[in-house]
């Protein structure tokens, strides 16, 4: 599997938490920790900024993207709001994970939890061109929902 090194930043320096790591061999994502000093209540439909502590540098050509864990979905109904986050090539601040409880009962994120996880993409800049005219295709300008659920 092709590797491309990313200098990952502790802000802190007290108490330091597990680099984000895959969990195995095949693992798209990096489990990502939450740095927090005191437990945080998230009660149902709350919305709440969870630290990291972590900062990154992305080189160009790349962004990481912060996803929610789907284990927290199944069996919390814990998300992120805004889903997937993008760290872009150029950022340097913290990656704080906007997590949410759309579960009924209420949710306490500890310190050390793996919270977020977050993958490495190649991404690319569009050059956009004007045109009066686009390709055809068998959708058309056919909207949500135009191809159903069967």
């Amino acid at each position: 599997m092709d590797k491309i090194p990313i200098k990952i930043k502790y802000l802190k320096n007290d108490n330091k938490l597990p680099k984000p790591a895959y969990e195995s061999e095949g693992s798209s994502g990096m489990d990502i920790r939450a740095d927090v000093k005191e437990p945080v209540q998230l009660n149902s439909g709350e919305i709440k900024f969870i630290s990291t502590g972590l900062a990154v540098s992305v080189p160009p050509g790349y962004e990481a993207q912060i996803r929610p864990r789907s284990g927290l979905a199944l069996n919390y109904g814990i998300g992120m709001v805004n889903s997937p986050g993008t760290i872009d090539s150029d950022y340097r601040g913290e990656i704080g994970i906007i997590l949410i409880n759309w579960g009924p009962k209420p949710f306490t994120v500890k310190r050390g939890d793996r919270i977020a996880q977050m993958i490495i993409s190649r991404v690319f800049q569009a050059d956009l061109i004007e045109t009066d005219d686009l390709d055809a295709t068998s959708r058309g300008q056919g909207g949500f929902g135009h191809t159903g659920i069967k």
